[in-house]
């Protein structure tokens, strides 16, 4: 059985530095002091919509509220400069338009010695001079994948990450936690929540939804690359995934694989009511869309892929529902998979 989900003509990016440095000349940054792997790219883009420039004096820039941590947003208002890198190009180009505006806005970061900061994953781009840069070849775990950990039930909220009282019934553990990806949809993928998780394995859900991810993406991008989605006759073109997905768990061993079942919920179906509706962050603004919305993705196409874990993968020993009484728990991080996942 498929389930199908809308892929936007064209998707964005923005990156944002935040320096106390003057940026006098971004020219002579982007693309000459960029890593190689991308200079050319960004040479043929800068100016077109894939790929622009903007430098704000910080009172003024429309990214001072950001969603971030309290540190980084404190270090984005008090920054006196902010350069904005956007990029808006068609879906069959991603995720290459990405890694081209993210390259030049490491090169603009190391230029100006400021800090590099992705509103769509709502987390810091890490950098210093011994580093490669932007990879040419794409990886999900270099910073492209953030995520949002919360409970079901927020008003009943039983403490995300604690720890389970000593002496507790196994059986009487909670499965509260939600866990959504953030990130995704720059590359026309719907953003991915896993649901129904024990709420003291936070860290365990975050690498389940990074591996569903992985398989998810590599299937989309290879859709992508044959053209067929312009042959389907809807608009937008509409991707069929199998509604059983089959991946190596985290804790993956010959022979057995974690296994999920997957909906796409739309935002206007209002009869479901599981939701999966993406209320919460709204469409993503782009300077230049109109109404908030980055050119190419309709606000009622905006929705998640709610996946719940099959009950064999469910009963695999990370994933469990319930932990034994006493257990420590695992605090809920909220950092980029490149640095949890080796």
């Amino acid at each position: 059985m498929l389930f199908t989900y809308p892929v936007p003509a064209q998707t964005s990016s923005v990156f944002v530095v935040v320096t106390d440095r003057t940026p006098t000349d971004l020219s002579s940054v982007v693309p000459w002091r960029m890593g190689p792997s991308h200079r050319r790219a960004a040479r043929d883009a800068l100016g077109t919509p894939r790929l622009t420039l903007e430098a704000f004096r910080s009172a003024r820039s429309p990214w001072r509220r950001m969603d971030l941590n309290a540190e980084d947003l404190r270090r984005v208002r008090r920054a006196r400069h902010h350069v904005v890198v956007t990029s808006t190009a068609p879906v069959e180009e991603q995720p290459e338009a990405a890694q081209v505006a993210r390259a030049a806005a490491r090169g603009i970061a190391e230029a100006y010695h400021g800090g590099l900061y992705d509103p769509l994953t709502g987390a810091a781009v890490y950098h210093c001079a011994e580093c490669p840069g932007e990879r040419r070849d794409f990886r999900l775990g270099d910073d492209w994948l953030g995520w949002k950990v919360s409970c079901a039930d927020e008003d009943h909220t039983c403490g995300l990450g604690a720890a389970a009282p000593a002496g507790a019934d196994v059986d009487e553990g909670c499965s509260c936690l939600v866990t959504t990806s953030r990130g995704l949809r720059r590359f026309g993928l719907p953003e991915i929540t896993l649901t129904g998780l024990a709420c003291a394995h936070s860290l365990c859900a975050v690498t389940v939804l990074r591996t569903v991810a992985e398989s998810l993406l590599a299937g989309h991008f290879a859709w992508l690359s044959t053209g067929s989605h312009w042959q389907t006759g809807t608009h937008p073109p509409r991707r069929g995934v199998a509604r059983r997905l089959r991946v190596a768990g985290p804790d993956h061993v010959a022979g057995q694989d974690c296994v999920t079942e997957l909906d796409y919920v739309a935002e206007l179906d209002c009869a479901v009511l599981s939701g999966g509706a993406d209320r919460e962050s709204g469409p993503f603004p782009v300077p230049g869309g109109e109404d908030g919305s980055p050119p190419g993705l309709w606000d009622e196409e905006s929705g998640l892929l709610r996946a719940r874990l099959a009950p064999a993968a469910a009963a695999r020993s990370c994933l469990r529902l319930r932990l034994p009484g006493g257990h420590d728990g695992s605090p809920h991080p909220r950092h980029s998979p490149g640095l949890l996942v080796a």
